[in-house]
């Protein structure tokens, strides 16, 4: 099994800081998600991710947006850079990066689950025969992609993984397992295409998609989980693995 080989650090010179693990878990109703995964060149693969994390084969650049229309923050959309990994043996998300367009809603993400979000323009579209994202920053545009051709899906058959998220803790640089709960009411599946991508823009000028696998649309009631794990950066979450208190 591979393993990274950069220290988080190098990776995520800008991990936000959490101060109490201690926060009720947080409900969005009727929120539109929108998935995509490409494969990304393979090459030096190990050099995308940290030591306390398993690249997948092949590895795949993750794409998920979110359209919150109701939050503590108020209504927010959200798009998020991943890359596919294992924490140990489970399936996870190391973000990448993230942008959203409400400042309160990204400074509460990152203050309680890690997840550092920069501020920009999101756009969620869904139509009966397409859906799509566009994301700019300061009026560039760094992400554009589009689904076409939905098949409808039955609620449980699209299965989600949690994610990794770089923060730094009372107990230093860690990788916090951030989980959310679904109450799936509708899923269909789509055909992926990829027009923009500016991946120095997200925080990897190294990552390259190079093949589409697969989209999917859903929407649900979304529960944001108060953590519960993490893992030390620096080896195998076989070893490094924590619970939060």
């Amino acid at each position: 099994m591979l393993s990274g080989t950069v220290p988080l650090e190098t990776l995520v010179p800008d991990a936000p800081e959490i101060r109490s693990f201690d926060i009720d878990p947080v409900r969005l109703p009727e929120v539109e998600m929108l998935h995509w995964s490409f494969e990304v060149a393979a090459g030096d693969v190990t050099e995308l991710y940290p030591p306390a994390l398993h690249p997948t084969l092949p590895p795949m650049a993750m794409i998920v947006a979110w359209a919150v229309p109701e939050s503590p923050w108020g209504a927010f959309r959200l798009a998020q850079l991943r890359l596919s990994s294992r924490s140990g043996a489970r399936p996870r998300g190391f973000l990448v990066g993230a942008v959203i367009d409400n400042a309160a809603a990204g400074g509460a993400l990152s203050d309680h689950w890690g997840l550092r979000a920069r501020t920009g323009q999101v756009t969620v579209e869904r139509y009966y025969d397409a859906a799509g994202v566009e994301v700019a920053i300061d009026g560039e545009t760094v992400l554009a992609v589009r689904a076409d051709d939905p098949e409808p899906l039955r609620p449980n058959d699209i299965q989600f993984f949690g994610a990794m998220h770089a923060a730094r803790t009372p107990a230093g640089l860690r990788l916090v397992q951030f989980d959310s709960t679904f109450e799936v009411t509708r899923t269909e599946r789509y055909t992926p295409v990829l027009e923009a991508l500016d991946a120095g823009a997200w925080g990897q000028p190294r990552l390259e998609p190079t093949y589409p696998v697969v989209a999917y649309g859903a929407q649900a009631e979304v529960t944001l989980s108060r953590l519960r794990f993490a893992t030390r950066p620096d080896v195998s979450a076989f070893e490094g693995a924590e619970t939060l208190a």
